[in-house]
């Protein structure tokens, strides 16, 4: 019995001491899981894991075929892989870049101008005109029954872009515009035989009586697209009914700086010469701008005067003393628009506005014209016409732009060497005044026959610097800004920038002295390290878009208007035009708020002191 107990516990025994023969796989398997339970994690909690990653990441998620042992996407080609991440990649540009245009409309929208550029009486009455005015021109019958396809294949070919309903016809020449004889006699004197792009478009848009917006490139013929249609709707009034004593004007032209409006005056008065001369009654023709004696120029207005040119500051000056009215005046044209307003004119046109008793043909012109400026100029237009030829703000193609490395202290120096590339007339441009006089007495003590002016000379003494230059008895005219915008002198061979400009678009305005009416310049600009990073990048961005050389000191650079261009997007600042920049680092619109929070304060400070009193 014992034994038999003994045998039963010693089997029993030897039954637990059993091990099974477990295989490799297995005890690899258990060996895993063992570890993963010190490490705190399983198999199961990472799988959720991962799963839990793909579902938050749509664009990266990535369908598992459960029947595949192979992978995941075994059973689709290479080449649908590549198609297909192609594709999930182009969505999530897409999906930045519209982020990143909504961000920027909310920037624009914020600094968008809500008060519209209409007069004082007419926006408290609410006064607005649905319709531009009547003329009496109309294009020839052969032109206006031609199909719009003709006219759209013509626009094409001159590279013309417009914007706006019932787009008059394109017309080809100056003939077919019907102007009189001597007007053809008087352009052709002036080597000008048949109408350039923005003149093509523009002239008959005018003489339609349509509000326009004029775009172009230095030295496009703008001038010409209002002065010539003023001529005419003078002319027109005189012949219905004589102009009397103290009457007038009917037109008026606005510039905004004082040698502009001198040789717009000077332009109008030679074709009304060569009118006059052909038996045309005599149209007369005032010009209003500081420097000279009001005298003279109340003299012309009382015997009644048909067109005005003026700058700002002395218009509104003898509107205020009622010196002069806008009762009979139905067309304005505004030259380089765009400047006067970013340069705080934008009240006084307002306010010239109000002087206006009717509807009035309103026209804007520039070479540079941002969106912004655009979309708030057109509070002021009736149906207005928009007509481009480029984009606005690009530089001329006909001047070769060459931007060199010059240190600050060695620029004057260097300007000899500079002037050496090309025969005489030369003109250099300088940022400050007292560098314009340093420039100037530095070319005289080096034999240079070179005038200089700037805001700080008297009228006179600009007068004749500009005549000296223009007729050819000075080689060199050094100057700041002020003859920068829109002046034309005949022959200009060369353009120096002694420093860069703070602004692009005074950059592309300078340069475009020369190049002018299809003949080929050069402008030359110094630039160093002392420049501010975003002038540089904007000066790049123009180089490279008018397929100029890019010296390597400005190549270095890199903005993040180049990185949009990966997400698909288009390169320039929608606030300034600038295109080495977007509108979130817009130095101009930065200066602009800066500038505004400056007046907050200043405002504030002077009514607690006047309450204090």
């Amino acid at each position: 019995m014992y034994s038999q107990r003994k045998n039963e516990k010693s089997s029993s025994e030897s039954d637990d001491d059993y091990v099974p023969y477990v295989p490799i796989k297995q005890r690899k398997k258990q060996q895993m899981q063992a570890i993963e339970k010190k490490l705190g994690r399983t198999v199961a909690t990472i799988k959720q894991e991962e799963e839990k990653k793909e579902s938050t990441n749509d664009e990266e998620e990535v369908e598992e075929d459960p029947e595949s042992s192979v992978g995941p996407n075994a059973h689709i080609s290479l080449l649908d892989q590549h198609s297909e991440l192609k594709k999930k990649a182009e969505a999530k540009k897409e999906t930045a870049r519209e982020k990143l245009l909504k961000e920027e409309e909310k920037i624009l929208e914020s600094v968008a101008e809500k008060k519209a550029l209409m007069g004082v009486a007419e926006l408290a009455k609410g006064i607005q005109y649905e319709d531009p005015i009547k003329t009496g021109w109309r294009p020839p019958r052969y032109i206006m029954n031609m199909p719009e396809s003709k006219h759209e294949k013509l626009r094409k070919k001159w590279h013309i872009l417009v914007e706006g309903d019932d787009m008059p016809p394109p017309i080809k020449s100056f003939q077919e515009m019907k102007f009189p004889k001597p007007i053809i006699t008087a352009l052709k004197k002036k080597g000008i035989n048949k109408p350039s792009p923005i003149q093509v478009q523009g002239i008959p848009a005018v003489l339609s009586g349509r509000d326009m917006i004029g775009i172009a490139f230095t030295g496009s013929g703008k001038t010409l697209v209002f002065t010539l249609p003023i001529i005419m709707f003078s002319l027109e009034q005189e012949k219905r009914l004589p102009f009397m004593k103290g009457e007038g004007p009917y037109g008026l032209i606005i510039c905004p700086s004082r040698e502009l409006a001198k040789q717009t005056y000077e332009i109008i008065n030679f074709y009304v010469k060569h009118l006059e001369n052909d038996g045309y009654p005599l149209l007369r023709t005032a010009l209003c701008m500081g420097g000279m004696a009001v005298k003279e120029q109340l003299d012309v207005i009382k015997r009644g005067v048909h067109i005005m040119v003026a700058t700002p500051g002395r218009l509104m000056d003898m509107l205020d003393k009622k010196m002069i009215n806008l009762d009979v005046c139905r067309y304005l044209s505004i030259d380089e628009a765009d400047r006067m307003i970013d340069m705080g004119f934008e009240e006084d046109v307002r306010t010239i506005f109000s002087y206006f008793k009717g509807q009035r043909q309103t026209l804007l012109f520039s070479a540079t014209m941002p969106k912004k400026i655009q979309n708030f100029a057109r509070s002021a237009l009736v149906k207005p016409v928009t007509v481009n030829v480029g984009r606005a703000g690009a530089a001329n193609l006909d001047v070769i732009q060459e931007v060199e490395n010059v240190k600050q202290e060695a620029k004057v120096v260097y300007l000899l060497e500079s002037l050496q590339k090309t025969a005489p007339p030369v003109l250099v441009f300088a940022e400050k005044k007292q560098d314009v006089d340093a420039i100037h007495e530095y070319l005289l003590l080096k034999g240079v026959e070179a005038v200089a002016i700037h805001g700080g000379k008297d009228q006179e003494e600009r007068s004749r610097s500009v005549d000296q230059f223009r007729q050819g008895e000075k080689d060199v005219l050094v100057a700041t800004d002020v003859a920068s915008k829109g002046l034309d002198f005949p022959n200009i061979q060369h353009v120096i920038n002694y420093d860069m400009p703070e602004d692009i678009e005074n950059y592309v305005h300078r340069i475009g002295r020369t190049g002018r009416c299809g003949k080929t310049g050069l402008a030359t600009t110094y630039i160093n390290k002392s420049i501010d990073e975003s002038i540089l990048l904007d000066l790049k961005h123009l180089l490279m878009e008018a397929k100029q050389k890019v010296p390597p000191f400005l190549s270095s650079y890199v903005s993040e208007s180049e990185k949009y261009l990966d997400l698909g997007g288009e390169v320039g600042c929608s606030y300034c035009g600038g295109l080495g920049h977007r509108i979130a680092d817009c130095p101009k619109l930065e200066a602009m708020q800066t500038k505004q929070a400056q007046n907050i304060g200043r405002r504030d400070y002077l009514a607690n002191s006047s309450a204090d009193w």
